[in-house]
């Protein structure tokens, strides 16, 4: 059967993708392939589940919008298809006179944003959280969390419903592009064809880019994050989600407490360096994902400029003691007894060859394929209007050849 659209990637974003195209378009043939055997396997099935209002990103940019009208569209879902939210906000806990200042550049960029948050002092801290100690903090009150798993469920569902094929445990092993289509070899020796193909592999992107032969100067290197979990005894322990404030030379936001909608609260995540793009233990090891990290020059360079935030990060992953040492700075009262094992998940972090991070989404395209070459938080909070993006481009409303970032 030749389809109109193929779709790689059953994470949250080629779900949403899909289900956008099926909505644009009624009755076309859309077939998604994903090579584990359930959806959101990856990253969106490993994060925190926290829906973001968009604290951190420069006023005006792509990802402040996006994470804004994400943080709406993804509530309406919910409520739509009756999955539990929780909106209880978010403070960002100043621990020192330097994070105060830096606390004001946040709330300014929050307002810049057109995001509600509140300057909460250090009294009026201890009435909203008594358990935790600062010298201010930033209250953002449209923070809130969700299961992204059953999230995907539901979208998974929508797309069959509105005729879409969902394939599971279909590994693509080979991309060809003709004048006029796509055909995709897949591990159980099929060939699938298609008017367009669209990637949204998340830790793969890079590789099936590569596949589709696009020369993409950037590689995924993985970044394992890890959490613990509180005991039960201690799940009231906040009512907000507890942010750090960040520190903006390091490239991720710090160790944080956050609610969970099962009731659980989680600490975490660190950021340490992985040698295996989907290997979550502690001591993952994949020969040809470190390989293809440590032969990459873009890598050698994230590590000479960021080597001191990288040991620091390994020795919280080695040393309990180290780890909980972040989370007594605004939380004094938890003890290493307190950290319980908690599931890691893996950031699929883009890095160009001059060792530049990206933080930004980015696309890449042939004349019938269109990859997400990175796709970073808030992916997951504004994945229903990035799917509206991918669905611009795919549909030819907004086309153009090579990579755009």
């Amino acid at each position: 059967m030749r389809f109109d659209f193929c779709i790689v990637g059953g994470g949250i974003l080629g779900l949403a993708t899909a289900r956008e195209i099926l909505l644009r378009r009624p009755g076309a043939a859309v077939v998604l392939l994903e090579k584990e055997p359930g959806l959101g396997a990856h990253q969106t099935g490993h994060n925190s589940g926290v829906i973001h209002a968009g604290v951190y990103y420069a006023p005006g940019s792509l990802k402040a919008r996006l994470c804004r009208d994400g943080n709406r569209a993804t509530q309406e879902f919910c409520a739509a298809h009756g999955i539990p939210v929780e909106v209880c906000g978010k403070l960002i806990v100043a621990t020192s006179g330097l994070e105060s200042e830096r606390l004001a550049g946040l709330q300014q960029r929050c307002e810049a944003n057109g995001i509600a948050c509140e300057q909460v002092t250090a009294g009026r801290l201890r009435t909203l959280e008594p358990r935790i100690a600062g010298r201010s903090a930033l209250l953002v009150p449209g923070t809130g969390i969700v299961d992204y798993r059953r999230v995907c469920a539901a979208l998974g569902d929508d797309i069959r419903r509105r005729g879409g094929e969902i394939r599971l445990g279909t590994q693509v092993r080979a991309i060809a592009e003709t004048s006029d289509e796509v055909t995709v070899a897949t591990a159980r020796d099929e060939a699938i064809r298609a008017r367009q193909l669209i990637a949204c592999a998340g830790l793969q992107s890079d590789r099936l880019a590569r596949a589709a032969g696009l020369k993409v100067d950037l590689r995924i290197v993985p970044f394992r994050g890890e959490y613990f979990r509180l005991p039960a005894a201690k799940s009231q322990i906040v009512r907000h989600l507890i942010y750090p404030v960040p520190d903006p030379t390091l490239p991720f936001l710090g160790v944080h407490l956050t609610r969970m909608i099962g009731g659980e609260v989680t600490v975490g995540p660190n950021a340490v360096l992985g040698f295996a793009r989907e290997g979550y233990g502690h001591f993952s090891f994949d020969p040809r994902d470190a390989w293809e990290t440590l032969t990459f020059p873009g890598f050698w360079r994230v590590i000479g400029t960021h080597w001191r935030s990288a040991l620091g990060e390994l020795r919280g992953s080695l040393i309990k003691r180290q780890y909980l040492e972040q989370c007594r700075k605004y939380c004094p009262e938890l003890s290493g007894a307190d950290l319980e094992p908690h599931p890691a998940g893996i950031r699929a972090q883009a890095v160009l060859r001059d060792g530049t991070l990206v933080h930004d989404f980015m696309f890449g395209d042939t004349p019938r394929t269109l990859h997400v070459l990175n796709a970073p938080s808030p992916a997951a909070t504004a994945a229903l209007p990035i799917a509206g993006l991918i669905a611009d481009r795919a549909l030819g409303q907004v086309r153009g050849p090579g990579a755009a970032a």
